[in-house]
C-alpha cells in the first residue's frame, strides 16, 4: 500500500512561539518566505500554509485586530479591495470553476487565528473534493506552496477590478 504523508502536525500541535504568524509576515520584509503574495495601504495577501485548495489566499489587515467591528473603513475597503484582485490573480493563474470566501471569527467558527482577522479565497474546481480528506485525513495538492507562490504572486501586481 503506498503511503501519503502530509506535513500537519506543526498546524495540529500549534507554533513553538506565541507570535501571530500573521504580525511576524506584516513585519518582516522576506515576502517569499512568508508566503506574502501582496501588500496594499493597511493590508496583505498570504498564501495558507495548510491550504484546503491549491492558491488558498487569505486577506488581512497588517495591524493585529481579531474582531471586524474594530476594523476601520480603510482596513475594510482595503480588505475587499485586496479580495477583488486575489479572486482576479486566481483566476488568471488557475482558472478555478468557483470560489470560496470568506472569514471565520471566534475560536468556535473555526478561526484558527482568533486574534487576527483574516478573509479566506479558496478556489473550487468540479470534482476537487474526494475520498482523501475523509478516509486518510489528508488533502492531496498537485504543487508545492512554493511553486503555488512563484505562479500567482505576478498576477497580484497585474490585475485590476471595474470600479462602479
Amino acid at each position: 500500500m503506498e503511503r501519503l504523508f502530509r506535513q500537519r502536525m506543526e498546524y495540529l500541535t500549534g507554533p513553538d512561539d506565541a507570535e501571530c504568524f500573521l504580525c511576524r509576515s506584516a513585519s518582516s520584509s522576506d515576502d517569499e518566505t512568508n508566503l506574502v503574495l501582496h501588500r496594499e495601504g493597511s493590508c496583505m495577501a498570504v498564501l495558507n500554509r495548510y491550504p484546503y485548495n491549491t492558491g488558498h489566499v487569505m486577506v488581512s489587515p497588517l495591524r493585529h485586530v481579531g474582531e471586524i467591528e474594530a476594523l476601520t473603513r480603510q482596513e475594510l475597503t482595503e480588505i475587499m479591495d485586496l479580495c477583488l484582485k486575489g479572486v482576479a490573480a486566481l483566476r488568471a493563474a488557475f482558472s478555478p470553476e468557483g470560489f470560496n470566501m470568506g472569514a471565520n471569527l471566534g475560536r468556535v467558527a473555526g478561526a484558527g487565528v482568533p486574534g487576527h482577522l483574516h478573509m479566506h479565497l479558496v478556489p473550487r474546481w468540479e470534482g476537487d473534493t474526494n475520498f482523501m480528506p475523509v478516509v486518510a485525513g489528508s488533502k492531496v495538492l498537485p504543487e508545492t506552496l512554493e511553486e503555488t507562490y512563484r505562479r500567482l504572486r505576478p498576477y497580484f501586481s497585474d490585475v485590476t477590478h471595474a470600479e462602479p
